[in-house]
């Protein structure tokens, strides 16, 4: 049975010639890359090679990218290390929006914890941001900004600019975690005025356990992590050789195909939805339809059924039912709680991600495999 791969926002397969260029540093290439002989200075090398390699899709200088463990370890260093020059006893306040990642959410309300305020920004109905709403949000002791780039569920692609262009007006800065359009769409650093950005490896086409975190020059940071001053002090430990390895090659392919493999994505994401409806009767709910959204990203809502049962029925299928917190359970996810969504819509919900590999067929297989579900189970 050959397996349908339909879950690139959760992860995407290593590129082959990512593999490729990985292997050499497993086999050969092992130095640690602090190390001052021939295989230390190799590995080292490789890091900055890769650190440019970022930092050319980024479109900012190599010493503003910081090699992290992945996006997770991005985002806390990110609000904890900016909350964190600021005493807890005076305070200070963080702004996140309704829609972000769990690996943010859980970090916003840390620092609640430990005596920072925190503002949490709602969405519309189609998951967008309003920047008035952050505008509105925002207070004379308000530090730091975060806001997705795009969801991880709907794909929506938030109007990060604007939201910067308000923040930096009020002296505060601004952080994205741009996990999900690294890698697919533009994601330039002045274009967007983050002062923060977030991404990572293992939605790129890269090994997991990979990440990073970009810093615009002058803004200052406390490290998360301590020990002998890796990353220019602000994340100690050996570097991940082969991952960062992995992480540049897989930037340096999507920075030189972005725009066609968008728009290849874009017309299988939508040749995907076009035949779902064809063969259901019944309206499908497209979460975010009317906002711009990720070009592989297709958020759907079955009706009358749940998606979770749907996706049981189709073992060959390796699809979601949301973000990867949501994906074994009937649980509603709380990007769709925060748009309004009905419960029993929410239910029927399924996360349909196509990615450079995916084919035609593939898509026309997925939507028969679906519509024979959604008609055994109605």
């Amino acid at each position: 049975m050959r397996q349908l791969y339909f879950d690139h926002n959760s992860t995407t397969p290593i590129a082959p010639s990512v593999q490729e260029a990985i292997l050499p540093f497993l086999a050969h290439f092992y130095g640690n890359p602090s190390s001052s002989h021939p295989l230390g200075i190799a590995s080292r090398e490789a890091v900055e090679d890769a650190r440019g390699q970022t930092a050319s899709l980024l479109g900012c200088d190599v010493d503003e990218v910081i090699f992290t463990s992945g996006a997770t370890e991005a985002n806390n260093l990110a609000l904890k290390g900016v909350m964190g020059r600021h005493s807890r006893a005076t305070g200070g306040h963080l702004v996140i929006s309704a829609i972000e990642h769990a690996s943010v959410r859980a970090t916003a309300e840390y620092l609640e914890r430990q005596g920072f305020d925190v503002s949490i920004v709602p969405c519309t109905d189609q998951g967008v941001i309003p920047p008035e709403q952050v505008r509105s949000a925002l207070r004379n002791d308000t530090i730091l900004v975060s806001v997705m780039h795009a969801s991880n569920e709907t794909g929506v692609i938030q109007p990060i600019r604007a939201i910067a262009e308000i923040c930096h007006e009020r002296g505060v800065l601004l952080h994205t975690d741009a996990t999900q359009t690294v890698g697919k769409i533009r994601t330039l650093v002045d274009e967007l005025e983050v002062d923060l950005l977030t991404l990572s490896g293992h939605k790129a086409y890269a090994p997991k356990g990979i990440g990073a975190l970009y810093v615009r020059r002058g803004v200052q940071i406390e490290p998360i992590m301590h020990g002998c001053g890796h990353e220019a002090g602000l994340r100690s430990g050996t570097e991940n050789l082969v991952g960062i390895v992995g992480l540049g090659r897989a930037l340096s392919l999507a920075s030189k195909s972005l725009d066609p493999a968008a728009e290849r994505m874009t017309l299988l994401r939508d040749k995907l939805i076009s035949e779902l409806r064809a063969g259901i009767p019944e309206p499908i709910v497209v979460f975010g339809e009317l906002a711009t959204r990720l070009p592989n990203t297709l958020y759907v809502s079955f009706p009358s059924v749940v998606g979770l049962d749907m996706l049981r029925m189709i073992p060959e299928l390796q699809a979601s039912t949301g973000s990867a917190a949501y994906s074994d359970t009937n649980s509603i996810s709380h990007t769709l709680e925060a748009m309004g969504v009905a419960a029993d819509v929410a239910r029927g919900s399924i996360r349909l991600g196509v990615g450079w590999y995916t084919s035609e067929e593939d898509v026309e297989r997925c939507a028969s495999l679906l519509i024979h579900a959604w008609e055994t189970l109605r």
